[in-house]
């Protein structure tokens, strides 16, 4: 597995469209290449996050809980669910101002998973050297906007210390072109999203309709 002390730096500056635009194919990319699970049916909203399936559960009575904004949380979730020591994830909202909040509605909300973990099998400095390789922390929120902002909500002081200190030696590495900008916030209120956005690509292994129609190879050449 990879180290933020084993990192190197990525080469020269991409401009702001260039670099969200590969952040979001690398995503989708290596969300793709995660083995495909069985389509799962459409079920009402858990209350609470359900196990990952297929994992050995038997684990510490000493879970913690992560809360982790970074991009298109459909993404974040897949690559988070398979990391050993995951127990259970779910998406939803929070850092934002209004109650219930949705994806036409959500002032100051981002997109964000809930994460818990056994911190036997997975620390949280490890789980968030994963977070920050991938999703692009030197992305702000004038180039991605505020719900796919960059932000660790911390349930403690102790978690505090260690999205500081991970976030200076991310820097250190030079792993990114541009200087980290994820932002450091109090664990609030996680406003679960709604049944269809759970486990979104454990049900649709080939993601989602692309926003434009997509042209053969012999009408763009025409």
């Amino acid at each position: 597995m990879l180290t933020i002390a084993s990192l190197k730096p990525r080469g020269i500056p991409l401009t702001g469209s260039q670099a969200y635009a590969r952040a979001a194919s690398a995503e989708l990319a290596v969300a793709a290449r995660l083995p495909d699970a069985a389509k799962l049916p459409a079920a009402a909203a858990p209350r609470v996050a359900s196990p990952e399936p297929g994992k050995d559960k038997a684990m510490s009575d000493k879970a913690e809980t992560a809360v982790l904004a970074g991009g298109c949380f459909w993404i974040m979730q897949q690559l988070l669910r398979d990391r050993d020591g995951v127990i259970s994830t779910r998406v939803g909202w929070t850092g934002g101002e209004n109650d219930n909040p949705t994806e036409e509605n959500n002032c100051g909300h981002a997109e964000a998973v809930e994460v818990t973990f056994d911190p036997e099998r997975i620390s949280y400095r490890d789980l968030l050297e994963f977070f920050f390789q991938i999703h692009r922390a030197d992305l702000g929120e004038g180039l991605v906007g505020s719900g796919y902002r960059s932000e660790i909500f911390c349930t403690s002081e102790e978690q505090r210390k260690v999205a500081k200190e991970t976030i200076r030696d991310v820097d250190a590495s030079g792993h990114w072109p541009g200087q980290v900008v994820t932002k450091i916030g109090e664990a609030g209120r996680f406003w679960e999203a709604e049944a269809e956005d759970q486990d979104y690509f454990q049900r649709y292994p080939d993601g989602c309709a692309p926003p434009f129609p997509r042209h053969s190879a012999e009408a763009a050449n025409r």
